[in-house]
């Protein structure tokens, strides 16, 4: 058949549409036609263009029963439930390809409560209107030790507003070993400039000193048009410097930009608080103490909580940022309120190893980890030599280089990657990691009650 003859040959729009596999289909016949005709396009397209090498006799036209099922299939992905539930066997405790801090108990349950209507915004004593903060702010301070505290939607978010809103009119110094290449490509000294905000970079990659600092905050750095309104420290949350390095100690920073009345802003990322955190992280405490204005954090690293960015510290500056236009363009979502409630509430009760996803992955022993594994082993009828130790990691731009006792199962039987791209496409996936040439399935940041799941996706793949 000559591609002339296949062009003329597809099928006409209505007769795919009018096929059993699209007749029934739940999703809207607008949409439908919309799909129908960009798959015709693309057969158009490519007969048009041809394979190389591709011998006219061999082109084939799809029916438009055979159409019909191939589109019903992509409109039955396009409406399926997304992000999927899955199983983060990686060892990664904070993965943020698999949605970072896992939120189980009493925080799904504050996020289901305020699904439908709920008090965001209304006091019920007066009627009147209220603040979606009204509850969070206090509770919030007292779990961070700061004056004040304002929520917006992410880290990043919390990162713009706070250069955005204290970074004007001279911009924000920013120590050279500090520009911070973050996730997806994205580099902290470009987000904090995003609102407008200038960026004046400090000392050299390896050496910052104080000296540096003083420069650009009497105006004195190249292309200055007078001194820097503010100074921002960016802790290095996702790789470390070795050797020839300095770094300004942030107590001296913090005396630094006093004396010149500036705020000191720094990006902890993390939302360490401490407890039972492995490594060494600084906390969000530590930071305030040491003289920090503003700290800005996400909710959902170490803190435990759903993604949200937190800003911490001196009352009146935090009170700017909460008054500045960009504050309401990144304001946080109920939902995103009543979690990080409940993920503070259980922070002040100090019951964040029972209640939060995160530390209790963080408290459970190696020992309780082994004793898992062997219960999973025994029930799949495979022998305790499956069993590993593992190197675990936090993750999520958190802890760099840190690592946390981990306890895998090695799944028997070879053919590593194969067996992993089968556990991926089961429902729920599961998802491991391949480390010398077998998959295992890393105990450490899977919760006990996956368990069950775990069983019936290992039995499906054997």
């Amino acid at each position: 058949m000559s591609r002339r003859e296949a062009l003329s040959k597809l099928p006409k729009v209505d007769r795919v549409l009018g096929a059993a596999a699209l007749a029934g289909h739940p999703v809207l016949r607008s949409i439908q036609r919309q799909k129908v005709q960009e798959a015709l396009a693309e057969l158009r397209a490519q007969l048009l263009a041809g394979e190389k090498g591709e011998a006219e006799a061999s082109i084939e036209v799809p029916t438009a029963e055979a159409l019909a099922s191939t589109i019903a299939r992509r409109l039955d992905a396009l409406i399926e439930p997304r992000p999927r539930r899955a199983l983060n066997a990686t060892g990664v405790v904070l993965h943020t390809n698999l949605g970072r801090a896992p939120m189980s108990g009493e925080v799904t349950q504050a996020i289901a409560a305020a699904a439908g209507a709920c008090d965001l915004e209304v006091d019920l004593a007066t009627g009147l209107r209220g603040s979606r903060y009204a509850h969070l702010r206090p509770l919030l301070a007292a779990v961070v030790g700061a004056e004040d505290v304002h929520v917006v939607g992410n880290g990043a978010a919390a990162l713009l507003l706070a250069c955005t809103a204290l970074g004007g009119p001279g911009g924000v110094a920013l120590s050279r070993g500090q520009m911070i290449e973050i996730g997806d490509g994205f580099r902290v000294a470009e987000m904090a400039a995003a609102g407008g905000a200038a960026i004046w970079a400090v000392g050299s990659t390896n050496r910052t000193h104080a000296e540096d600092y003083r420069r650009a905050l009497a105006g004195e750095l190249p292309g200055m048009s007078g001194p820097a309104s503010a100074i921002l420290w960016a802790h290095l949350s996702n790789f470390r410097q070795e050797g020839f390095v300095a770094e300004v100690e942030l107590a001296e920073l913090a005396k630094l930009a006093a004396e010149h009345g500036v705020p000191l802003i720094a990006d902890l990322g993390s939302g360490s608080l401490g407890a039972g955190i492995p490594g060494v992280e600084p906390t969000i405490a530590e930071y305030l103490e040491a003289g920090v204005d503003v700290v800005t954090c996400s909710g959902d690293k170490l803190f435990g909580g759903p993604q949200a960015g937190i800003l911490a510290g001196r009352a009146a500056l935090v009170d700017r940022l909460r008054r500045h236009p960009m504050a309401r363009a990144l304001r946080p979502g109920k939902l995103t309120v009543a979690g990080l409630q409940a993920t503070a509430a259980a922070h002040a009760r100090g019951d964040a190893a029972r209640s939060l996803g995160l530390h209790r992955l963080l408290a459970a022993t190696p020992e309780m980890l082994r004793g898992r594994a062997r219960s999973l082993a025994q029930a799949l009828g495979w022998p305790e030599e499956v069993l590993r130790t593992t190197v675990a990691t936090i993750g999520g731009g958190s802890l760099p280089g840190a690592t946390i006792e981990g306890v895998a199962l090695a799944v028997p039987g070879g053919a590593a990657s194969r067996r992993a791209a089968i556990l991926r496409r089961l429902d729920p996936p599961i998802i491991g990691r391949i480390v010398d040439g077998e998959l295992l399935i890393d105990l450490r940041s899977l919760p006990p009650e996956d368990d069950a799941a775990l069983l019936a996706g290992l039995r499906a793949l054997a």
